[in-house]
């Protein structure tokens, strides 16, 4: 049920990454037809895929059955997301919603439409499942309550990103600048974010218990027993929960909460049911180790380092993607427009990493923290063999091979070997605590390491530095293509300005002039190259002045009215430079003043002493 996870996020990076294109590229009724026809084509494939493999369950052992079954709701997962792919990015069922008043001021809300779409396509996979996951793993479960229990799991996805991102839609309906100047800071977006998760981290399970609909444990021996199993080992929380998970039949125990206030102990009715005292302690125990060792607090680690790891290749995958000129080629094809395929290979990449990451590194994790928190026994208990009991109980009872393993556990027979291991020799749990110490030294100076690279690409001077190269490649080979491009030829020489090759930059300017005499960026610039050279050869106030001029007739903006005014400085004329600049100064925004305002003293100042 991990699984679930995983898809709902992979989900949520795909809809968060689309780009919709200027307009949609079929009439919206065929849009509709098609997502219909999606939707029909999954719940056949889904009926036919079980039906057939519940025709074969006679034939096939438990062991195989299980992997069949478990392979082929893997698939259809997989074609959920995929099939929801293709209807934000194929039939771009996001660009009809957008333009509606309520959705277009409030995005989340739009957002959830769509993951109700998908939540419709689990929800179809998940029913077509159910009467062969009955027969198999003999959970005697509803089909109603086996669907239900499965989107109940991924509510702890949505629901951090729901609130997260409503309130971000909150705060841009507010009517003040600096709040939502702040949350599109790069700064402001990193400490909201972490703000909530935090936040989210410490509350949230409270509002699981009431999306899973888990009540207290009622009194009586089995609560007696796990709260004297929780004091043995100095635990504190706040309650014990029945939590009906498969309406209760399925054999197992958690606990959420990072802090006493919200931390909560699950348990199922079948656990109390059909575990003896002994083997429901050390199952409880069990679940006190993920507390003790912390593996809580490293599971909001993990998270907030891949979001390190996505910053930091978010650039990277921009630049390769640039380089490697994929988006080029396939336009060049007549495959779609640049920035839809952009999108479309960006979210791409970033999915790809991100199931990497989960697979194989909050994987690998999970897998010993699990082997960690079952050593966790022999420190409240001198054997182990009720919690090796509880394990061969649910391999025999769930229809589960004990050879079957996955990306968050260990298989049931590696975890009864490795007990069985430790019973005959307690030297190996020092010694698996050690390897996942030795692993965490490992992954946190690998995330400082990464962090510090997502520093340097996103603000530091290797970064700028390699934005410009990367700007200024792309450019001239754009121009090599088609040298007729005056807009170009302005960016190639402010890149060439920015990295103080001026007589590049004015080449490229002067070849934007003669492009288009009525470029006002290119005229600009180039009067301002041209009246503030600092080497001589490039220093001509006469043709500054002259372009100035044409400039501000066609574009008097600030910045312009400013070279203007510098015009008329460097030609003598003051006067006029202060006329300039006052006018500049009238027309600047609040934040720009200051600059605009000691540009007129130097040019009030030259003006009186010519007088004198």
């Amino acid at each position: 049920m991990f699984g679930n996870f995983l898809y709902f996020i992979v989900v949520l990076l795909i809809y968060s990454t689309y780009q919709p294109p200027e307009s949609p590229l079929l009439p919206v009724g065929e849009a509709l037809a098609g997502a219909v026809g999606l939707l029909l084509f999954f719940a056949a494939y889904a009926l036919l895929a079980f039906g057939r493999l519940g025709k074969k369950l006679e034939r096939l052992g438990p062991a195989a059955a299980d992997v069949r079954h478990s392979a082929l709701v893997t698939r259809l997962c997989v074609l959920a997301v995929a099939l929801f792919a293709v209807d934000v990015y194929g039939l771009n069922l996001p660009a009809y919603l957008s333009g509606l008043p309520g959705l277009r001021v409030l995005p989340t809300l739009q957002a959830l439409l769509f993951l109700v779409l998908f939540i419709g396509y689990l929800a179809i996979g998940w029913a077509a499942a159910h009467p062969t996951h009955d027969r198999i793993f003999r959970t005697r479960t509803s089909r109603r309550g086996y669907v239900a229990a499965n989107i109940a799991f991924g509510i702890p996805v949505i629901l951090p990103w729901l609130v997260l991102s409503g309130v971000a839609d909150l705060i841009e309906l507010l009517p003040f600048e600096a709040p939502r100047r702040w949350l599109t800071s790069p700064a402001g977006e990193m400490g909201y974010f972490l703000f909530f998760l935090i936040l989210v981290a410490v509350t949230g399970p409270v509002l699981i218990r009431r999306f899973w609909r888990c009540r207290p444990l009622a009194e009586g021996p089995d609560r007696r027993r796990i709260a004297a199993v929780c004091q043995r080992a100095g635990l504190r929380f706040a309650e014990i929960l029945d939590w009906p998970l498969f309406e209760g039949r399925m054999i197992t125990a958690g606990v959420m909460g990072l802090v006493r206030r919200f931390r909560y102990i699950l348990v199922t009715r079948a656990m109390l049911a059909y575990l003896a005292p002994e083997e429901i302690e050390q199952v409880i125990a069990h679940e006190v180790g993920h507390v003790k060792r912390h593996h809580l607090t490293f599971y909001l680690l993990f998270l907030t380092g891949y979001l390190v790891l996505a910053y930091a290749a978010f650039d990277l995958v921009i630049y390769a993607l640039l380089y490697a000129r994929p988006i080029h080629w396939l336009s060049a094809a007549g495959a779609s427009d640049p920035t839809r395929l952009a999108s479309i290979l960006l979210n791409g990449c970033m999915v790809v990493l991100f199931l990497l990451y989960f697979r194989f590194i909050f994987g690998y994790f999970m897998r010993n923290f699990e082997r960690q928190a079952d050593l966790y026994v022999y420190r409240l208990y001198d054997d182990a063999r009720p919690l090796i009991a509880t394990l061969v109980k649910i391999a025999a009872t769930s229809g589960i091979a004990p050879e079957k393993p996955n990306w968050h556990h260990f298989s049931i027979r590696q975890r009864v070997d490795y007990l069985l291991r430790c019973q005959a020799d307690p030297a190996w749990i020092n010694r698996h605590d050690r390897k996942v110490r030795r692993s965490l030294a490992v992954y946190l100076t690998a995330l400082v390491l990464v962090s510090i690279t997502a520093w340097q690409l996103n603000f530091g001077a290797a970064g700028r530095q390699l934005n410009r190269h990367l700007l200024q490649t792309i450019v001239s080979e754009e121009l090599a293509r088609d040298p007729r491009q005056p807009d170009l030829l302005v960016l190639l020489g402010d890149l060439h300005y920015q990295h103080h090759d001026l007589k590049q930059a004015a080449e490229a300017y002067e070849q934007a002039v003669v492009l288009d005499p009525n470029h006002p960026q290119g005229l600009n610039n180039l009067a301002w190259l041209y009246a503030t050279g600092p080497v001589p050869d490039l220093r001509h106030p006469a043709r500054a002045l002259e372009l100035a001029l044409r400039a501000a007739a066609l574009d008097p903006a600030p910045h312009v009215l400013d070279t203007l005014a510098e015009s008329y400085y460097v030609n003598g004329r003051y006067a006029e430079a202060v006329a300039a600049g006052r006018r500049a100064l009238e027309a600047a925004e609040e934040k720009n003043r200051a600059y605009f305002e000691r540009q007129l003293e130097k040019f009030g100042k030259a003006r009186e002493g010519a007088k004198e």
